[in-house]
């Protein structure tokens, strides 16, 4: 059996290998998109066929919509041509649950893909003709954090949006140049309203999306490309929203066990491929089963009735609350002390350090005990529901391939949300002592000596890449394993930096703790094991 439209025909045998097909006539579907689009998604990846493409899947069965998704990616266009036309838009679903069972469904919500490739005149047509239609409500976007930024590190333009903004719409590259250019379009056409909605997993994404795009909506007018009225309509919240979310749903690279046994129950062509742009993506998806999608809800033009398919229609505060709930308590922060302790102990999976009892009680006392006396409630998510269910099925979930080594990237730009919001709740309390906290301590401490690039055996460890690596490693030079005089007082300069910790640890009173426990963490080989025990068990 092929994935295909062909192919859906033989109910019996996908039914056969336990293959949920799609309970809408496919093609009707797509001819109703094609004439009123309702739905333009950028970011054709996984976290968008596994979770967002799901969910109007969902609608279409039940019968509470009658159009698709019209997929578009601008960065990697052989996702589309590789892996989209080759199997007319569908997408192979491989649900993973904790007890090693999967469930499979054919995605078909997907009517159409397109390159967003200013280069090529027919699919830029395509698209034009999608935008300027008075039926289209909602673009929305999974293009990760960076799809988003105008700026490099040093926090200048990148060249690519320094020449569009010279070039004007009709040679938009970046991402947000070519938002732009096709609302500019839409507002020709009518000005008709739309919402543009970031489905990404990063703190205020429709505040960062309106940003960059206005950036190059004005930079154009400034330059006499575009006229008044269309900065005036892209700045109208009432005509082109900009929506805020929460995303939550680890879909994870292809696994080689769920190519093996598709390919065993007689699926073709699952094998994965590495594009052009390095992205290694497959003919299906893995994900885990939870997840959650919280949504303000600000649709000038409508908008499919996405609760019905499980999303949180909310507004914008309870988007923000939920989404602080999970990156400063219920999720976040305990990944990233797997992360860097499964490092040092020589880990290469998050579910394997939940059978380690010294991590799995390391983060049962950041989440449960330092972060829920504080934890922001969201009214529509139980906060401890949502930690039990990370703490009890997520993370030991053996199905689901993620590494210490990638949650480790980037942490110096993690730490401040994950960790430093909870310290400046309790200094911000009346009723808790910052001082008390000892795990998220030990957690920042695990950090440090993760820096080193030395493991727990004493051996040299690749440390995952982050933007202040350099400087920290820098600032640690001089330290050496089994020699915890060599400290001095080389740790001050971070632990006083807000940057990095959103307050002054110095000043607060946790840097002597910190201190004491990284002094043990280096004690020697086998330190960071026994330093957790001593804490633990002790």
């Amino acid at each position: 059996m092929k994935l295909c439209l062909e192919a859906l025909q033989d109910k019996e045998g996908w039914q056969a290998v336990g293959v949920k097909l799609p309970q809408f006539d496919v093609q009707k579907m797509r001819a109703q998109t094609a004439e009123t689009p309702v739905w333009v998604h950028f970011g054709a990846g996984n976290i968008f066929r596994g979770f967002v493409a799901m969910l109007q899947q969902e609608l279409l069965n039940k019968g509470e919509a009658t159009c698709g998704i019209i997929a578009g990616d601008t960065f990697d266009y052989d996702i589309i041509k590789k892996i989209y036309k080759p199997h007319d838009e569908l997408t192979m679903m491989v649900g993973l649950k904790p007890d090693g069972s999967t469930e499979r469904e054919i995605v078909a919500s997907i009517a159409d893909s397109v390159c967003a490739d200013s280069t090529d005149a027919a699919e830029m047509e395509k698209l034009r003709k999608i935008f300027v239609n008075p039926s289209l409500q909602l673009v929305s976007f999974t293009i990760t954090e960076k799809g988003y930024a105008l700026r490099n590190i040093q926090g200048e333009l990148m060249p690519v949006v320094v020449e569009d903004m010279k070039a004007g719409p009709s040679g938009a590259r970046h991402a947000m140049s070519m938002v732009a250019a096709l609302m500019y379009e839409r507002y020709k056409a009518g000005a008709y309203p739309i919402a543009l909605a970031s489905m990404d997993n990063c703190s205020h994404n429709g505040e960062k999306l309106r940003g960059s795009v206005l950036e190059v909506v004005e930079a154009w007018h400034k330059n006499g490309l575009v006229d008044d009225g269309f900065v005036a309509y892209m700045q109208d919240e009432k005509r082109v929203a900009f929506p805020w979310s929460m995303i939550d749903k680890i879909t994870p690279r292809p696994a080689k066990e769920v190519e093996n046994a598709l390919l065993a129950d007689g699926i073709e062509d699952m094998e994965p491929i590495v594009t052009s742009r390095n992205t290694f993506i497959a003919p299906f998806v893995n994900a885990e089963i939870p997840q959650y999608l919280v949504v303000e809800d600000n649709f000038p033009n409508g908008r499919p009735a996405l609760e019905k398919a499980g999303v949180y229609m909310t507004d914008r505060d309870t988007v923000n609350k939920t989404e602080r709930m999970k990156v400063t308590t219920c999720l976040n922060p305990l990944h990233t002390a797997l992360a860097v302790y499964g490092c040092l102990l020589g880990y290469t999976s998050i579910a394997a350090e939940m059978q380690d009892t010294e991590l799995k009680g390391l983060i049962e006392h950041i989440g449960y005990d330092e972060g829920m006396p504080v934890v922001t409630d969201p009214g529509i998510i139980k906060p401890a529901d949502f930690i039990a269910e990370v703490v009890g099925q997520r993370f030991p979930n053996p199905f689901i391939p993620d590494t210490p080594q990638r949650i480790a990237t980037d942490t110096s730009q993690k730490i401040p949300i994950r960790f430093g919001e909870t310290i400046k709740s309790y200094i911000a309390s009346d009723k808790l002592d910052v001082k008390s906290l000892t795990f998220i301590p030990l957690a920042i401490a695990g950090w440090l000596r993760y820096l080193l690039g030395v493991d727990d055996k004493g051996e040299t460890m690749e440390v995952s890449s982050d933007p202040m690596l350099e400087t920290l490693q820098q600032q640690l030079s001089g330290i050496e394993l089994g020699k915890p005089e060599s400290v001095g007082d080389k740790l001050r300069p971070i632990l006083s930096n807000e940057a990095v910790f959103a307050a002054d640890l110095v000043a607060n009173g946790l840097a002597d703790k910190i201190e004491t426990m990284f002094g043990k963490l280096i004690a020697g080989p086998g330190a960071v094991r026994a330093t957790l025990q001593e804490y633990l068990h002790g």
